[in-house]
C-alpha cells in the first residue's frame, strides 16, 4: 500500500510539473491588468508587457532571451474621447469606438441616416451633395456599407462628397481593431451601437487621434536547448492587443492574447524542466494586431533557419470553454494533423478538432505561406469569445478550461512526432 501512495503521489507531481494553471492564470492576470493598459501602442504599454515577459521566460529557466526589434506605423487614440447623441453623452468602448485608420474630429454635425430599404448609391451621393445635407455624418449598418463598400468608400475621401465623415453600426458589445491602422483616411469613421445612435438627429463630437511613424516594438525569443539542433519546435503567441481608447479605457485583452502568451511561458518552463530533444523557441510576437508585423519581420529576419522548424504551433485566443478546438493548417502541417487527431482522438481532450481554412489571421500565416509545418490552434465560439476585441475581455470573464487539455495535446504530439 504504501508502494502505491508513493506512486500516485510521483504520477500526480508529474501531473503538476506538466501543466501549470496556477501559473497560467498569474501570467493571464497580470497581463489583462492596467498596469499594461491593453498592450497598445500608444502608452508603451505593449512594450511594458514584452519586458515583464523577458522576466518571466527568465524565472522559467529558458537557456537564453532575447528581444528582437522593428518598427511600425501606427494611428492611435489616447487623446480626448467625448461624443453625444442628441446631447445625450456616450461611453467610449460601450457606444461606440474609433475604425483603427480613422482622424481625430472635432464639432457638432448632423445625422443622415441611410435608407437601406431603397438603397441606390447613386440618389444617396446626390442626396449628400444637397446643401441640407452638408457636413453631416452618414450612418449606416457596417455590413450594409461593406457589400456596397464602392459607394461607402467615397465617402471617406476628401473631394468626393461633402460629408463630414461617417458612423458604422455594429451590434453590442462593441468592438474596436487595429489591423489596418497604417494609415489615416480623410474623414471620420466611428463604430456605434444602433441603440445608441437610433433617430439620433445629431452628434457632437471630440476625439483625438495620434499617428505613430516608426514607432518601435520588439517580439521576445526565448530559447530552451535540446539535445539535438539541427532542427528545433516553435511555438509562438502575440502579446501585444489594442490598448487604449481615449485616456480612460483601455481593452484588458485576457482572451486576446494573454491567454496564449500564458500558454507559452508555462510550456517553456516545463521543457526548462524537461530535457526536450530538440530545440524549442518561443516567439512572443507583438505587432500582431497591426497586420501581424510582428511574426512578419521574424520570417524575414529569422534567427534560426526556417526551413529547421519541425513543426510550429500558434496559440491564440485559448482562454475559452468550446468543447471543440478550432485549427488552421499549413500545407506542410497537415501530416502532423493527422497525428493530432490520433491523439485528440485516444486522449479525448476535446470533443473534436474543427479545421478552418488557412487565413491571415494570426501570426501563423506568415510561417505558412513560407512552407512551414504549423497549426493555428484557438478555443473560439465559447461563453469568452463574445468579448473579443472588447473592453469586457478581462480576467473575470475569460475562461480556462481549455488551457491543460491544449497543453497535454501539445506536449503528447511532440513526443510522437516524427
Amino acid at each position: 500500500m504504501r508502494k502505491l501512495i508513493i506512486v500516485l503521489l510521483a504520477l500526480a507531481a508529474m501531473q503538476i510539473e506538466a501543466q501549470d494553471l496556477p501559473h497560467f492564470k498569474r501570467i493571464v492576470k497580470n497581463l489583462s491588468s492596467a498596469k499594461y493598459q491593453g498592450r497598445g501602442y500608444a502608452k508603451g504599454g505593449a512594450n511594458k508587457a514584452g519586458k515583464y515577459l523577458k522576466k518571466e521566460f527568465t524565472k522559467a529557466g529558458v537557456d537564453e532571451v532575447t528581444l528582437q526589434p522593428f518598427t511600425i506605423d501606427i494611428n492611435t487614440f489616447c487623446g480626448k474621447m467625448d461624443m453625444r447623441a442628441d446631447g445625450r453623452k456616450l461611453q467610449a468602448g460601450v457606444d461606440f469606438s474609433m475604425r483603427e485608420y480613422s482622424p481625430g474630429v472635432r464639432g457638432e454635425f448632423p445625422v443622415y441616416h441611410v435608407d437601406t430599404l431603397n438603397f441606390d448609391g447613386d440618389k444617396l451621393l446626390e442626396e449628400l451633395a444637397k446643401p441640407e445635407n452638408a457636413n453631416c455624418m452618414v450612418c449606416c449598418d457596417f455590413w450594409f456599407t461593406y457589400k456596397h463598400r464602392d459607394v461607402f468608400s467615397r465617402l471617406q475621401k476628401a473631394g468626393e462628397c461633402p460629408n463630414a465623415g461617417l458612423l458604422y453600426t455594429w451590434a453590442a458589445p462593441i468592438k474596436f481593431f487595429k489591423a489596418y491602422g497604417e494609415r489615416v483616411v480623410d474623414k471620420p469613421i466611428i463604430w456605434v451601437t444602433p441603440e445608441a445612435i437610433k433617430d439620433v438627429k445629431s452628434v457632437k463630437v471630440n476625439i483625438d487621434n495620434k499617428f505613430l511613424k516608426g514607432y518601435e516594438l520588439f517580439n521576445v525569443i526565448a530559447k530552451v536547448e535540446g539535445a539535438r539542433h539541427d532542427s528545433c519546435y516553435v511555438f509562438t503567441a502575440h502579446y501585444d492587443h489594442i490598448g487604449n481608447l481615449g485616456r480612460k479605457v483601455y481593452y484588458p485583452g485576457a482572451n486576446d492574447n494573454a491567454s496564449g502568451t500564458a500558454a507559452i511561458v508555462t510550456l517553456a518552463a516545463y521543457y526548462a524542466k524537461n530535457k526536450p530533444e530538440y530545440d524549442m523557441y518561443f516567439l512572443a510576437f507583438s505587432g500582431e494586431d497591426a497586420n501581424l508585423r510582428g511574426s512578419t519581420w521574424f520570417v524575414e529576419h529569422p534567427i534560426v533557419p526556417l526551413q529547421q522548424i519541425k513543426y510550429l504551433f500558434n496559440i491564440d485566443m485559448i482562454g475559452d470553454n468550446n468543447p471543440v478546438l478550432y485549427c488552421e493548417v499549413s500545407d506542410e502541417g497537415m501530416r502532423g494533423f493527422s497525428l493530432f487527431e490520433q491523439i485528440n482522438m485516444e486522449k479525448k481532450q476535446f470533443k473534436s478538432l474543427h479545421r478552418g481554412e488557412l487565413a491571415a489571421n494570426s501570426d501563423h500565416y506568415p510561417f505558412a505561406t513560407r512552407h512551414v509545418p504549423c497549426i493555428f490552434l484557438e478555443n473560439e465560439e465559447g461563453d469568452a469569445f463574445q468579448y473579443y476585441h472588447t473592453i469586457f475581455d478581462t480576467y473575470q470573464t475569460v475562461r480556462f478550461d481549455s488551457y491543460e487539455p491544449i497543453f497535454r495535446l501539445v506536449n503528447d504530439f511532440v513526443k510522437l512526432y516524427r
